[in-house]
């Protein structure tokens, strides 16, 4: 047995033969005496039993919020989804953040009230999971003036609906003949290079914004990835430093890029070395994207731009590859993009413009 290496004392992870682990608690006061856990450090309800363990009693495990759920309910099919999403994502199969992102429009969906019949005003938690089409057709209209968000959460009642056929739960997926109109409104906003040199006359060299801004801006990596790329990504390559990383977000290519001078110049001044590059005032790495976006805002506040995300950084750093010369699928190698029609925003322009100056330059010599 081997000790785990957490705040919970007298906690013991338990390697068996089968490869799986157990947890179990030695009693305070008796350490001869040990009770099995029938829960993980990763479940709900296990401070609870931990601290009943730790007086001697052994709890039953607790009802999931499925089990608690009347089966064939929308609140039964949303919270058995999201637990299937979880123990993928414990087995390495999903996207903690897919599962971040879906569990509120899990909880949303169970909370809204429906508009007809006889079920108006009733929580859809409570009603079969088969949602009828003209009732699926309000719930979209709810979110008109969110049409980004409506989106995303169809995408949600599609993957959840397929997760259900695919499981005999029911016989359709009613999420599919809903159609969500989307119209981008362009996304984040593109820092500037004027954007850029406000940030860097107010964050200079060797601050740990000014390492936020240049890794961005030298890397295009999303902020998923930023919070976790350090000197375990770096390796030579013809005498060259380079970052190598899998990118988070699902679909996306290996990205392997070299690290130019002034980025190796901006890791190479840190006083603090960490497990990543990018470290909070305590030392430690950001502990979700959130955490690193949330500081990265304060930084531009400071530096008086508003409205700026590390998003528009990058797509900064794909118009100026675009400029410079870089093709679409060097500014597909550079953002791990796996489809070339991702990568073609930032060179239509660019490339539309040259054609536009090759074409009217054969008129130039024309006698008018």
């Amino acid at each position: 047995m081997v000790k785990v290496r957490v705040k919970y004392p007298g906690l013991i992870e338990d390697r068996m033969k089968s490869g799986n682990i157990r947890y179990l608690v030695r009693v305070k006061g008796s350490p001869s005496q040990r009770i099995t856990l029938s829960v993980t450090p990763q479940d709900e309800g296990f401070q609870k039993c931990y601290l009943a363990a730790r007086s001697g009693v052994k709890l039953a495990p607790e009802k999931t919020s499925a089990e608690k759920a009347t089966r064939g309910t929308v609140a039964w099919l949303a919270h058995s989804y999201i637990a299937h999403l979880g123990q993928m994502v414990k087995a390495g199969q999903a996207s903690p953040y897919t599962l971040k992102q879906r569990k509120p429009f899990a909880d949303e969906l169970i909370a809204f009230k429906s508009t007809s019949g006889m079920s108006r005003q009733k929580p859809y938690a409570e009603l079969p999971m088969m949602i009828p089409h003209d009732e699926l057709i309000k719930f979209r209209d709810h979110f008109a003036a969110t049409p980004g968000k409506a989106k995303n959460m169809f995408k949600f009642l599609r993957a959840m609906y397929a997760w259900a056929v695919d499981r005999a739960y029911c016989d359709s997926n009613p999420a599919l003949a809903i159609k969500v109109v989307y119209k981008s409104a362009g996304g984040a906003r593109p820092w500037t290079l004027d954007d850029l040199e406000q940030y860097r006359k107010v964050h200079p060299f060797g601050t740990p914004a000014h390492l936020c801004l240049t890794l961005f801006m030298f890397t295009a990596c999303r902020i998923g990835d930023a919070i976790e790329i350090g000197r375990a990504n770096e390796f030579k390559q013809d005498g060259q430093l380079w970052l190598g990383w899998q990118p988070n977000k699902k679909g996306s290519r290996y990205v392997e890029i070299p690290v130019l001078p002034p980025l190796k110049k901006a890791i190479r001044a840190q006083s603090v070395i960490g497990k990543s590059y990018l470290l909070t005032a305590h030392g430690k790495p950001f502990s979700s994207p959130e955490g690193l976006r949330n500081r990265l805002q304060k930084w531009c506040e400071e530096a008086g731009l508003i409205g700026r995300s590390s998003h528009g950084i990058r797509k900064a750093a794909g118009h100026l590859l675009s400029l410079h010369g870089a093709t679409q699928y060097e500014i597909m190698s550079v953002h791990g993009h796996a489809n070339a029609s991702t990568s073609e925003i930032y060179t239509q322009g660019v490339e539309r413009r040259r054609l536009a100056a090759s074409a009217t330059s054969k008129l130039a010599g024309l006698d008018w």
